[in-house]
C-alpha cells in the first residue's frame, strides 16, 4: 500500500471517530432530543392558584374563560432562539372546537391562554423514580419562561385585534412554584407537542 493511501484511510478514521465522539456528546447533552416539551389543553374555563392562602391574606387566583392551557418544560439546549417558532405554532395549530364545530386555532377562535410551568414535563422514569436531569437551570427556564409568555401575550392580542381584545386574556402561573388548577373542558382534546 502507498502512504498517500494510508494517509486517506487514517485520515477518515479520524474523521469518523470524531463525528462519533461529537455525536455522542450531543447526546448526552441531549443535542438530538427536544429543548421545549409542551402540553396543549383546550378548556371551557381555567382557574390556577398562582399564590397560597395565607394567615392574613388569600390565596390568588387567575382564570381564563374559553382559549387553551399550556403546560411548558425547558430542557436543556433551549434559547431564546426557539421562542418564535414556538409561539407561532401554538397559537395556530387548529386544536379548538369554532362556533360550527370546525376546528379553529386559539387566534382564530379567539381564545384566551393560561401558561403552566410544568418542570416535571422533563422527567424519565429510572426505576421506579423519576429524574429531571434534562431540564434547564431554574435560573434560565425563569428567563424563557417570562419570554414564553411576553411574545404570547402580544401576538395572542394582536391577532384578536381591537374588536376581541377585551375577551382574549393571557394568563400565566409562576414559575418554580407549586401550583392548584381548576380545569374544564369539553373532552380529553390534550396534545403532547416537541420542540
Amino acid at each position: 500500500m502507498t502512504s498517500s493511501f494510508l494517509r486517506k484511510r487514517l485520515t477518515g478514521f479520524s474523521t469518523a471517530r470524531r463525528t462519533l465522539r461529537f455525536c455522542r456528546v450531543q447526546m448526552a447533552e441531549g443535542g438530538g432530543g427536544p429543548v421545549v416539551r409542551t402540553v396543549l389543553q383546550q378548556c371551557l374555563r381555567a382557574r390556577l392558584q398562582v399564590e397560597p392562602a395565607e394567615e392574613n391574606r388569600e390565596a390568588r387566583f387567575v382564570q381564563i374563560d374559553r382559549g387553551m392551557v399550556i403546560y411548558i418544560c425547558f430542557l436543556k439546549g433551549a434559547t431564546e432562539h426557539i421562542l418564535p417558532k414556538m409561539v407561532s405554532t401554538l397559537l395556530n395549530l387548529r386544536l379548538c372546537e369554532g362556533g360550527s364545530g370546525r376546528l379553529v386555532s386559539v387566534s382564530e377562535l379567539p381564545g384566551s391562554l393560561l401558561i403552566v410551568p410544568q418542570a416535571t414535563l422533563g422527567g424519565r422514569a429510572k426505576g421506579r423514580a423519576v429524574q429531571y436531569h434534562t431540564n434547564i437551570s431554574k435560573e434560565d427556564g425563569l428567563r424563557l419562561y417570562g419570554a414564553f409568555v411576553s411574545l404570547c401575550e402580544q401576538q395572542l392580542l394582536a391577532a384578536a385585534g381591537a374588536a376581541a381584545s377585551a375577551q382574549v386574556t393571557v394568563e400565566h402561573g409562576t414559575y418554580g412554584n407549586r401550583q392548584v388548577l381548576q380545569l374544564d373542558t369539553n373532552g380529553p382534546y390534550t396534545h403532547l407537542m416537541e420542540f
